[in-house]
């Protein structure tokens, strides 16, 4: 089996500054033939995307609000920007993530979009939010260890 060449579309910069992020998965990611095009141009966000579950009874995993721009040359049968997108991953890791997502505070969010080979795939955090205060210590410990290293680079 080889190795795929992975290819970063798309990163959540912001995800590690607002979320503690426990865990990731990569799933892939159901598309249609315009959605693909786009993403070959970078034409993604996945600023305010995040993924769940429809209803509690639901054992499928979907990721709403990731905006992938309609692609320029393609005709009637474009796809929506926003439409709500099926998530492929195993039945295990499902589970798993349906448990962790029902306690308090856990969500699911889209940290990469990324091409494996020639497979759309994005890597989703299981995370929990962070408060003001740890956001407030995150940056003052970046902030210190920039100085050391500005100190000790000579």
């Amino acid at each position: 089996m080889m190795d795929r060449q992975e290819r970063v579309i798309a990163s959540n910069k912001r995800a590690e500054h607002d979320f503690f992020i426990v865990q990731s998965y990569e799933a892939g990611i159901a598309l249609t033939g315009t959605e693909v095009k786009s993403l070959r141009q970078g034409k993604v966000s996945i600023q305010d995307a995040y993924a769940g579950f429809p209803s509690a009874q639901s054992k499928e995993l979907f990721l709403y609000n990731l905006h992938i721009s309609v692609y320029k040359q393609g005709n009637i049968h474009n796809h929506e920007p926003k439409r709500v997108r099926k998530l492929l991953l195993n039945s295990h890791e499902l589970s798993k993530i349906k448990t962790a997502t029902a306690e308090r505070g856990m969500t699911l969010i889209p940290l990469a979009v990324y091409f494996s080979g020639r497979f759309v795939k994005i890597q989703l955090g299981l995370c929990k939010a962070k408060r003001k205060y740890d956001k407030r210590e995150t940056t003052k410990k970046r902030e210190t260890d920039r100085e050391i290293r500005r100190k000790y680079r000579v």
